[in-house]
């Protein structure tokens, strides 16, 4: 069997994808858009000793497999291949390539996973979000490099789902929509005082203290994050209202705030630790504060809410968890907040994935001298994985505001919501 026609296997004869390998042979569809370029006969090492499609994605993040163009339409053309391969799939390739010496000797040798992957993600441990273990999997995703954070995400720096407040709006501005959403959402007001955890680059940090006179302090366990949303701070003149501190949330010694933000930290929290996450944000609001949960969801909780042996958990967000957004909003209820309103924002997220996909691509060979190419390519089949994710409803975006009532039930919320949309 040739090492074209292994990889045809998975994707199936009739699927419209043409497959090369480097020793010349080819199968699949002959000129078409879609393309798989197999670069060594190792790729096939991974392929039949990881579970699951991890082997896929080890021999693409190596480098032993190339697919050439956009990576969005092609993963979305390919999804047999980059789905699961099975256990028979596995048996039958092994079948064929022991008759090719050289495909023999490859698949003989198991290979150690890409340094990409997180090696604490395939330890199942009872210590899953201890403050040691959550520092670790934040730093191996966060501290990467703000020079590549830079050009992924662009000027806002905002790695959270933006929100378009128009079809021709463009990444910056719906960025800037998002952050003053979660801020008249919150009801923020000269004076104010407000928490934002898990604040990355101090994006709503610095929209809070800039745009509604707030006096806000923003908490990452990312040391990169603090020191450039620190920097960022002093540079715009906003020192006096705006701090962001390297610190775990639950650290913040200061209370009595008048609002909450939590804008994509809830997915590193992790399903048992939710209903201490959500009393210790109540615990640090004002009576008739609120608070505001931006958090990817997933459509249902029938399934775990974390892969194992997933391709995100391994390379991107260790240990992260995800839940429906029913089980969220029963957590905050449970901790004391009144649920005062929810949206999905699904298909904003999408979008947000494509901006950030395009700014890939357009910094590709400054990204790869800056990070690696093994992380690149991390980042670049991970994004456009997650644009079809949100796209075909797999996983979801759920804001969800909460407000803690007074001592006579009074929430202090308009009759009707005054943030428009």
């Amino acid at each position: 069997m040739t090492l074209a026609r292994v990889f045809e296997q998975l994707a199936g004869p009739q699927a419209p994808v043409e497959i090369t390998a480097y020793d010349g042979s080819r199968a699949g569809a002959p000129g078409a858009d879609i393309r798989v370029h197999v670069r060594s006969p190792y790729a096939v090492s991974y392929l039949v000793h990881s579970p699951g499609a991890l082997g896929l994605a080890r021999a693409y993040v190596t480098g032993m497999l190339d697919v050439p163009g956009d990576m969005i339409t092609a993963l979305s053309t390919m999804q047999a291949l980059f789905g699961e391969v099975t256990g028979r799939q596995k048996a039958g390739i092994l079948a064929q390539v022991a008759r090719d010496p050289l495909l023999r000797g490859a698949v003989s040798r198991r290979l150690d996973p890409p340094p990409q992957e997180a090696p604490f993600s395939r330890i199942p441990s009872w210590l899953r979000h201890s403050k040691r273990r959550d520092a670790r999997a934040i730093s191996h995703h966060y501290d990467v490099s703000n020079t590549f954070y830079e050009w992924v995400l662009g000027p806002s720096m905002a790695y959270t789902c933006a929100c378009y407040p128009r079809e021709d709006a463009t990444l910056e501005e719906a960025q800037f929509h998002k952050h003053d959403l979660v801020a008249r959402k919150i009801g923020l007001k000269p004076g104010m005082r407000l928490l934002d955890v898990g604040c990355g680059w101090g994006g709503m940090v610095m929209h809070a203290a800039q745009e509604y006179g707030v006096k806000a302090l923003g908490v990452t366990l990312s040391k990169q994050q603090a020191e450039w949303a620190q920097k960022a701070i002093a540079d715009r003149g906003l020192s006096d209202l705006a701090e962001v501190r390297h610190l775990d949330y639950r650290d913040v010694a200061e209370t009595g705030f008048d609002a909450v933000s939590s804008i994509g930290l809830t997915e590193h929290i992790g399903k048992a630790n939710l209903p201490s996450y959500f009393a210790f944000l109540y615990g640090k609001l004002k009576p008739g504060g609120r608070m505001l949960n931006h958090t990817i969801t997933r459509p249902d909780n029938l399934a775990p809410p974390r892969k194992e042996n997933g391709f995100i958990n391994r390379y991107v967000f260790p240990d992260g968890e995800l839940e429906g957004p029913g089980h969220i909003q029963t957590q905050m209820n449970d901790a004391g907040f009144e649920i005062r309103h929810q949206e999905n924002l699904r298909e904003h997220y999408a979008r947000t994935l494509t901006g950030w996909c395009r700014n890939l691509d357009e910094h590709w060979d400054e990204a790869v001298a800056e990070v690696g190419e093994g992380t690149a390519r991390v980042w670049r089949v991970y994004m456009a994985g997650c644009v079809l994710g949100f796209e075909q409803n797999w996983i979801q975006l759920h804001q969800t505001l909460g407000v803690k009532l007074d001592e006579t039930g009074n929430g202090h919320m308009p009759l009707r919501p005054d943030w428009g949309v």
